[in-house]
């Protein structure tokens, strides 16, 4: 079975045949394929009103457990956002009342964002729906083949997700 990069590939080799393309090979379907699971997650999210950005910010918080809250310093490390952009991310979520700042028991000077009870419905039903789509983009690898993506992916991504700051 060709695809588009199959095509690509071929003619890079045509019109440049002194450069070793074969990095295209991959790279460029990792590329495509981040293309289309963006969409589709974009529709996913869609279907429960949200945005990517806001399913984001509202997983890490149910992903945190009970009482479903982070600083927002944390995050500011789980979303790889700025603080400015994080700030106003958390003025519009609350906004649309999926969370509420209090302060931090803490740290006088700090608060804590956490999700409330819509919020916590809106991020798990928005995951069901995610869950579905990305199964159905899976259903040709056998399991087998799924573990095996996932470790070779594995392999590329942890130097980037492991470098300090």
């Amino acid at each position: 079975m060709e695809d588009e990069v199959d095509r690509l590939v071929a003619a890079w080799r045509r019109e440049r045949p002194d450069l070793d393309v074969e990095p295209l090979e991959v790279l460029s379907r990792v590329s495509r394929l981040a293309r289309h699971l963006d969409r589709a997650r974009r529709a996913a999210f869609a279907e429960h009103e949200l945005e990517p950005w806001e399913f984001d910010v509202l997983t890490a918080l149910r992903r945190a457990g009970s009482p479903y809250q982070l600083s927002p310093g944390q995050l500011l490390t789980q979303t790889l956002v700025t603080s400015g952009t994080m700030t106003n991310r958390i003025d519009r979520l609350a906004k649309k009342g999926l969370v509420h700042r209090e302060p931090d028991p803490n740290d006088r000077r700090g608060v804590l964002v956490r999700l409330t009870d819509e919020g916590r419905d809106r991020a798990d039903q928005a995951l069901a729906g995610l869950l579905a789509q990305e199964r159905a983009i899976l259903v040709e690898l056998s399991p087998a083949r799924r573990t095996e993506l996932a470790g070779l992916l594995r392999q590329l991504t942890a130097p980037f997700d492991n470098v300090p700051g």
